[in-house]
């Protein structure tokens, strides 16, 4: 994945953030500012890490913070592209992210 505009993803230990726009309390969030020389930004809330470990075991709860990332890096590559920030797009593009990452993971790390 390119990234022609950084962007920054922060990681927050609550377990849900508010989004700025709904006011809903939300996993993540994805800022698309109007202007391309504003830096986007990325906030992931991983405060139940534990406890998804707990439910889910490690690989499944890392899975799960890796694919809240993926989904808004779905929603950045739409905000490059001037198109409308899509929900459905990002359920459907952001596991295949996470998965694809994963069957290279190994040629990834071998750099």
């Amino acid at each position: 994945m390119e990234f022609p505009i950084r962007v920054v993803i922060y990681l927050k230990k609550d377990d849900q953030i508010k989004n700025r726009t709904t006011k809903e309390m939300v996993t993540a969030t994805f800022f698309a500012p109007y202007e391309k020389d504003v830096e986007p930004y990325i906030r992931i809330a991983t405060g139940d890490y534990k406890d998804l470990i707990r439910e889910r075991g490690k690989i499944d709860a890392l899975y799960a913070m890796l694919e809240s990332i993926a989904h808004e890096l779905c929603h950045y590559q739409q905000w490059l592209e001037d198109k409308e920030l899509e929900e459905e797009e990002a359920e459907e593009k952001g596991p295949q992210l996470v998965d694809e990452y994963a069957e290279n993971i190994d040629s990834i790390l071998d750099f």
